[in-house]
């Protein structure tokens, strides 16, 4: 369907529609679609549609009213993992790890802002020129960004990261080699066992979906509690799960509710575990409370370029939320996070586990790590890279493996 036709034929369409359903009752689907058919059918006397155009009319008219307009088909795509919306006119979205623009957009500015509405409304979320920016979720668990203006100067801008509909297993990275059965075993004992585990990695590296792979090794008798700003995490086959989200201040009063407002909490509900979905700032230094607190096996993600970095970032985040000597926050890291795991997206755009690595301990007052895992690249098949993870060292502190009643004496266990 050309885009000189589809807009405003879609707004006419769209039009009539709302002006023969009755607003003070919701309706059913088919009951919406059947007014749709009609109203096509109509238009069709007026000016000949292809059989072709009008399926596509249909579906996009009911987007309009019902879902999420021209970002719905987007929505409907699988491979589809991210969709950018730079103003009415400009849509891009990324698939099997390309980002490419799309030929269709918002038939106007208002459209776009009626759906931006629509979507931080869904759960009590608010963005306005006075708080330009939101973060939300959709129905399916997509993670939401709004940015308007002043602050966006070409018009809203809305990014979107989808997530699969059903989490990805470890059995499925391991397939697709994103980590190595060795690794994955070794991690799955550490996370049975109670290791304090951190995950570090760029944007779009799959933190999230690599955290949602290791909870499936907790123990399925333990209460877990997690932590996020917008509710991400697709933990399965905890029956005693608690899930948490934020809260920003509305305009009738209600005040914020922080990531360290929720820790706090969390620590009140006898949590064996806290799951906070990232750390990005002065709730850093809670975490690392809780997780000094017996509350073993906890786990988190931080933005980083590497495992030596994510602990420098570690250090500014506890700074951000109170005033400590260096040594005392060093020693806070070292007590409270036994693990590191580091995810790279490669040039491939593949992702991977690109280090798995301990945390030592304190020496001179500074955090040794001692390397267990890294990948190391071989070379380029396909336009595919090649490689392999190779062993780096031992585990030092094993007394929680022994405690779980778990044997081994080094990283391969």
């Amino acid at each position: 369907m050309p885009d000189s036709w589809r807009g405003d034929n879609v707004e006419q369409i769209r039009k009539r529609v709302l002006e023969q359903l009755d607003m003070t009752r919701e309706h059913e689907e088919e009951e919406v679609l059947a007014v749709i058919d009609e109203e096509i059918c109509r238009a069709a006397r007026e000016r000949v549609i292809p059989l072709n155009w009008r399926k596509e009319l249909r579906m996009q008219v009911f987007h309009s009213l019902r879902k999420l307009d021209v970002l719905q088909e987007l929505l409907n795509e699988d491979d589809i993992t991210e969709i950018m919306v730079n103003g009415a006119d400009h849509i891009f979205y990324e698939k099997k790890g390309e980002i490419l623009s799309w030929d269709k957009c918002f038939s106007s500015r208002e459209k776009l802002e009626d759906i931006i509405q629509q979507m931080v409304g869904n759960h009590n979320r608010m963005v306005n020129e006075a708080e330009p920016i939101a973060d939300t979720r959709l129905a399916d668990g997509s993670r939401v960004n709004v940015v308007l203006p002043p602050v966006a100067l070409e018009g809203p801008v809305i990014s979107i990261r989808k997530f699969p509909e059903h989490p990805i297993l470890m059995e499925q990275m391991t397939e697709s080699g994103s980590i190595s059965r060795e690794c994955a075993e070794f991690l799955k004992k550490l996370v049975e066992a109670g290791y304090n585990i951190f995950i570090s990695g760029g944007t779009g590296s799959g933190k999230t979906t690599f955290l949602n792979a290791l909870s499936e090794f907790i123990p399925k008798s333990e209460r877990v509690i997690t932590i996020e700003d917008s509710a991400e995490l697709q933990i399965q086959g905890i029956a005693n799960l608690v899930r948490l989200e934020t809260r920003t201040a509305g305009a009738e009063g209600t005040l914020a509710i922080t990531v360290r407002d929720l820790i706090r909490t969390a620590l009140r509900m006898r949590p064996n575990r806290i799951i906070v979905g990232e750390i990005r700032g002065g709730e850093c230094l809670d975490m690392l409370q809780a997780m000094n607190t017996g509350h073993d096996g906890s786990l988190s993600t931080g933005h980083a370029n590497s495992c030596q970095d994510m602990i420098s970032r570690m250090e500014t985040m506890v700074l951000m939320g109170m005033e400590l000597p260096l040594t005392a926050i060093r020693a806070q890291i070292a007590a409270g996070v036994d693990i590191l795991v580091h995810l790279g997206r490669l040039r491939d755009r593949s992702r991977r586990v690109l280090s798995i690595v301990e945390v030592a301990g304190v020496e001179q007052g500074n955090i040794i790590l001692n390397p267990l895992y890294e990948f190391v690249e071989m070379g380029e098949k396909n336009g595919k890279i090649t490689g392999s993870w190779q062993k780096k060292g031992e585990l030092i502190h094993q007394g929680k493996l022994y405690r779980a009643g778990m044997e081994g004496t080094g990283a391969g266990l």
